[in-house]
């Protein structure tokens, strides 16, 4: 029986976690998906839908093969933030995100919220490549 946090934010990010992880599933694992806006100005009406339409799709794909809870997490904190202090709220015993092949400079502007995962949270992590799908 595992916990496992599952972090998304969009549907397709979902749909592909899900694809993977549902081969990975035992009937008594438990997903816990979470999705985190900022907050506040930073956060408008479509962008709380789209990660309530995300969190849906994981339920949605995994729901038959395990229990599966989800959380639209609003805190104000940054998504690397939110996702490591769900691993402890949760008591997640690994966490399931996915990333994007990002070109050096993109990585340098932007920041990754993987790498912070990567290099922060304290169990063990699966790592799933996405795919684009407009590619």
């Amino acid at each position: 029986m595992a916990r496992q946090l599952v972090a998304t934010n969009h549907v397709d990010t979902s749909a592909q976690l899900a694809d993977y992880l549902g081969a990975h599933l035992g009937p008594d694992d438990t997903i816990v998906a979470v999705n985190s806006l900022q907050g506040g100005d930073a956060t408008d009406a479509a962008a709380v839908r789209d990660g309530e339409d995300a969190l849906s799709v994981i339920g949605a794909r995994l729901g038959t093969a395990a229990s599966v809870e989800t959380h639209q997490l609003i805190q104000g904190n940054d998504p690397a933030t939110d996702i490591i202090g769900a691993i402890d709220t949760y008591d997640a015993d690994e966490l399931v995100f996915g990333i994007r092949k990002r070109s050096p400079t993109g990585k340098i502007i932007f920041g990754s919220v993987a790498q912070q995962l990567l290099l922060d949270a304290p169990v063990p992590m699966r790592v799933v490549p996405l795919t684009r799908l407009d590619d």
